[in-house]
């Protein structure tokens, strides 16, 4: 029986056919995922500053609109004919200063042949100074009219969207209505509003300090998004959530985010230079997280800590310096010290 023991000869030690994967050294950005609303910079419910009837509306519901551009005209022709009336009640008293300086004068002249009093010379002073102040206050009543009448063309205080008109041509509208004519929202650029965990809050700050954050939102089941970067972070941490309020700032040129949108943020706080492999290449045990590294063909465990996880890559803070043979797929036939052959990955693995 010895015999025929020998004549088998030793068994050859098993050999497993592995995927092999490198672990490399990057930067790996560290962020923060969060649901966040899209809300405008600027919006404005635009009334009437005075009481009067729409002539015109001048614009489609839902339009784009330009800073500046005229939206709704009202009815100007009464304070036009108050315009007229200040303006001949002005030229009425520049005339009669006209004449009372005029008198001042000749009394000026007379006083000095002796042929009037003092006292004539005087009134003729205070009527004078006395026209002189009427004529600045019809100025301030001209000048206050002219303003009410720039409030019958209004017009956008900035570029955005106009909601639907809340009044139509011949509707009477008046400072105390409490709907507005319509609604603008200033579109492009927009903020994105989140919640972030307090304990990422100092290394966002020194981030900021920086300039190295940065906001990205996606519309959920739509790979559009906008990128950004972080214009606020809320003055108090909520004592109940432990969350703070963020605000990101987006171009939104396109007009992808729309006001009110509920979307899918991702913080960017900073990037780090680290060691990572792929995430299927990391196994658990009761011992820890562990990866199998192939060195001369023979397999060895090596336990591993794992940071977090990014794009199917995991961050490895400690176990791997980098440029590392490891196993991506037949760990479930190795142990430790197992000698393996590397094979082909599949097409698209």
């Amino acid at each position: 029986m010895g015999g025929n023991a020998s004549a088998q000869g030793p068994q050859r030690p098993r050999v497993v056919s592995v995927e092999l994967a490198k672990a490399e050294r990057k930067s790996v950005p560290v962020d923060v995922d969060a649901i966040g609303m899209v809300t405008p910079i600027s919006s404005v419910a635009l009334k009437s500053r005075v009481e009067t009837t729409i002539v015109s509306v001048h614009f489609e519901d839902g339009a784009k609109v330009a800073e500046g551009d005229l939206l709704f005209t009202l009815d100007s022709r009464q304070i036009d004919a108050q315009i007229e009336q200040a303006v001949g009640t002005l030229a009425k008293d520049q005339a009669q200063l006209e004449g009372a300086q005029r008198d001042f004068k000749r009394y000026g002249e007379l006083i000095g042949k002796g042929a009037t009093t003092q006292v004539n010379l005087d009134n003729a002073k205070t009527a004078a100074d006395i026209l002189i102040g009427t004529i600045k206050a019809d100025q301030s009543a001209l000048d206050n009219l002219k303003v009410q009448k720039s409030f019958t063309l209004i017009r956008a205080p900035f570029a955005g969207r106009v909601g639907a008109a809340n009044v139509k041509v011949g509707n009477f509208v008046r400072p105390a209505d409490l709907s507005p004519l319509a609604v603008i929202n200033q579109m492009a650029p927009v903020y994105v509003a989140f919640a972030v965990p307090q304990r990422v809050l100092v290394d966002l700050r020194e981030s900021m300090a920086k300039g190295a954050s940065g906001v990205t939102a996606t519309i959920p089941g739509h790979q559009r998004s906008e990128t950004g970067k972080v214009a606020m972070v809320d003055n108090t941490v909520d004592m109940t959530t432990g969350m703070v309020i963020v605000r990101g700032i987006m171009n939104n040129e396109n007009e992808t985010l729309w006001p009110g949108t509920l979307v899918a943020t991702k913080l960017t706080i900073r990037s780090e230079d680290t060691v990572v492999v792929p995430t299927v290449a990391v196994q658990r045990s009761q011992n820890g997280n562990y990866v199998f590294l192939v060195k001369d063909g023979v397999a060895k465990v090596q336990p591993v800590k794992v940071d977090r996880t990014f794009q199917g890559l995991s961050v490895v803070s400690e176990g791997l310096s980098g440029d590392e043979s490891v196993v991506v797929d037949g760990q479930l036939l190795l142990s430790d010290g197992s000698r393996v052959e590397p094979r082909t990955r599949k097409a698209g693995a």
